[in-house]
């Protein structure tokens, strides 16, 4: 893992387009303050939360989630142009799921309105909404995840779901990341501010 361990830091890592950042320095990260949270995963978090089971409480609802990750194992591959925020949060508020179920999912939910991949929604209908219930059976409370720790088992990229808003304070910028390279917020100052 890149960092120290959730039980050393606190803290959970969240990754933000550049173009966020100006609205994130004054209110914080928001469940709904990203420029891609309509056009890009409302309709598809809509779909996962359809095949959530009744065991789930009902404040678990992936369209009002902040989306953020335990950790990153090495070798991550970066979205360029974004920045990779610390953020504290509040345990009680918050889950964990096994992200690699709902990215399995994402590209036929969002091309199977286009003709020539209409045959994923039969993919979906079938398999789809397996891997969507598998999902959520294999989803846990933060807290029960920290006894457990199911963020450490082979295949599962646990995904954690933050239920409240993280204020400005409760966030620190780690790192900036280009095509390339990833800097920390200091180096990447000192190359283009000559600070």
């Amino acid at each position: 893992m890149i960092f120290p361990d959730y039980t050393e830091t606190g803290v959970v890592y969240h990754i933000v387009n550049l173009n966020d950042l100006p609205g994130i320095k004054k209110e914080g990260v928001r469940y709904d303050n990203k420029t891609t949270y309509r056009s890009r995963y409302q309709d598809f978090h809509g779909f996962m939360n359809s095949h959530r089971p009744s065991r789930i409480p009902c404040w678990v609802d992936r369209s009002r989630a902040v989306f953020a990750s335990m950790n990153f194992n090495d070798g991550h591959r970066w979205h360029s142009h974004s920045m990779l925020l610390a953020l504290r949060i509040d345990p009680e508020r918050c889950w964990i799921a096994n992200e690699n179920k709902a990215n399995i999912l994402y590209e036929p939910f969002v091309l199977r309105s286009l003709e020539e991949f209409q045959k994923a929604e039969g993919f979906l209908a079938n398999e789809g909404k397996r891997i969507a219930e598998e999902y959520w059976e294999t989803s846990l409370s933060f807290k029960d995840n920290l006894m457990r720790r199911k963020d450490r088992e082979q295949g599962y990229d646990a995904e954690v779901m933050i239920f409240h808003p993280v204020e400005p304070e409760d966030i620190e910028y780690i790192a900036i990341v280009s095509d390339h390279r990833m800097l920390t917020v200091e180096k990447w100052k000192e190359v283009f501010c000559g600070r």
